[in-house]
Formats: structure tokens, C-alpha cells, sequence
């Protein structure tokens, strides 16, 4: 078989395209392990569709399903069209929903899945936070200083509420900076596009940033956040970084 890498934002892939759709959660498993495998947060197979141009299954680096993950839609984009499977306007499937994405050059624009309130803000250990399904469930909580984060304070909130933890912080000059603990990889992760969403879409509901805004994750590169017409869409560079053959 042949695979794949990409890293969107620092958050990476394994992407690969097949006729046969089943279960590759032990495939993620081995191919994602960073000692005896590839290397990645999550694992993508492309299969056909009657639908759309082809349809998703995602996997994270545990086996476990994600119905969605934003950097992903933009390498899995890049790879489609790279690899005749659409063209560079295309429309995907994966749980969540319809994904619509445009590819030019490295640069990649999605159309994120309309975004659900799970919970108010609500007060818990000493901090705000507000659950939010940008295609996956997401708290957010926005802090003074990222250096706040607290590792052992995002795995018993990602177990309690069953979502990934963002903190975020909005910079004088109206960015976003995001630090990003992840269901599945059980970590903090260098990116994470639906988290990145849900923080600027708490940020631009209190008036702290404008309806598009520049954010960084924790590799610091820089994506594009716009809400148009209740429309969400995510912007960014992706990279290649190799195709391997096992």
C-alpha cells in the first residue's frame, strides 16, 4: 500500500486512497505509532461515493473515530486533488456532514460544518468554559496567559465532558492563539482545526475579535478564521512531507 503524510498546521497525516471500505482502526494504530510506524494524529482512508467526490473515514492515532477534524479536511483536500480524485472544488463526506473544500496551490479553504452549542458558559475549576460542536465537541476557555495550560486539568475535563479542551487567548491586535489538548491522541497536539474554530467563535461572540481573524495554534502558523453569512471557513497552508510505500 501506498501512504501519505501531511501536516496541516503541524497537526499530521496519514492519508490513502482504496476501493475497499471497512474498519482500519488497527491500520491507524500501527501506521500512527511515532517509534514502529509512520508517524501521525490521525489516519485517513478515501473511498468511493455516489454522493460526493469520495467519503472520509477517520481515524485518531488510538483507532478511535472522529466524525470530523478541520486540519484534516484541508490535507485530505490537497491529496484528492493531487491525486485526480476531485477537482480542485470538491465535496467530501464524513460524519458530520458535507464538507465542501478549495484547493490553490499548497493554500487550503474549508467550509466547516454549522456549529452546535452543547452548554452555556458554565464555571468549573476556577475557570469559564463553553462547549461547543464544531464538528466534534470542543471546550473553550479563554485565559490571560497560555502558559496556563494544564495538561492534567485537560485530561480530566476531556474525560468528564467527553470533548477536546482548548485554551485561547486574544491578542491586543485582535489574533488568536490556541493551545489545543485532543480526544484520541490523549495530548496536546501542535494544531487542531475544529478547536481553533470553536475558540474564535466564542472569542467573536463576546466581541473580542472581528468575523475574520488570523489564528495561531500552538506550531504558530498562520490560518484564517472568517464567518460569513453564519458560514464558517477555515484557511491555510499544507504540506507534503512524503509518500511511502509499506
Amino acid at each position: 500500500m501506498t501512504y501519505a503524510k501531511y501536516s496541516a498546521s503541524g497537526n499530521d497525516f496519514v492519508i490513502f486512497h482504496t476501493f475497499i471500505e471497512k474498519d482500519y482502526s488497527q491500520e491507524a494504530v500501527k501506521y500512527c505509532n511515532r517509534n514502529e510506524g509512520i508517524g501521525a494524529d490521525g489516519f485517513v482512508a478515501l473511498v468511493p461515493s455516489n454522493e460526493a467526490d469520495f467519503k472520509w473515514l477517520f481515524y485518531n492515532s488510538d483507532g478511535s473515530e472522529a466524525s470530523m477534524c478541520g486540519n484534516a479536511t484541508r490535507a485530505v483536500a490537497h491529496y484528492a486533488f493531487n491525486n485526480g480524485l476531485a477537482n480542485s472544488s470538491m465535496k467530501f463526506i464524513t460524519q458530520a456532514g458535507l464538507i465542501e473544500s478549495h484547493v490553490e496551490e499548497n493554500i487550503v479553504e474549508t467550509q466547516m460544518t454549522k456549529p452546535i452549542v452543547i452548554k452555556e458558559p458554565f464555571e468549573q475549576e476556577g475557570l469559564t468554559w463553553y462547549l461547543i460542536d464544531t464538528g466534534v465537541p470542543h471546550l473553550v476557555t479563554l485565559a490571560d496567559d497560555l502558559e496556563n495550560y494544564d495538561h492534567d486539568l485537560c485530561s480530566k475535563m476531556r474525560y468528564e465532558h467527553n470533548a477536546n479542551v482548548n485554551f485561547a487567548k486574544v491578542e491586543k491586535n485582535g489574533t488568536l492563539k490556541v493551545r489545543t489538548y485532543e480526544r484520541g491522541v490523549e495530548g496536546e497536539t501542535l494544531a487542531c482545526g475544529t478547536g481553533m474554530v470553536a475558540c474564535f467563535l466564542r472569542a467573536n461572540d463576546l466581541g473580542l475579535i472581528k468575523e475574520k481573524a488570523f489564528v495561531y495554534p500552538k506550531s504558530n502558523e498562520e490560518l484564517t478564521i472568517s464567518k460569513i453569512d453564519e458560514k464558517i471557513y477555515f484557511k491555510g497552508a499544507v504540506k507534503k512531507v512524503f509518500t511511502t510505500t509499506v
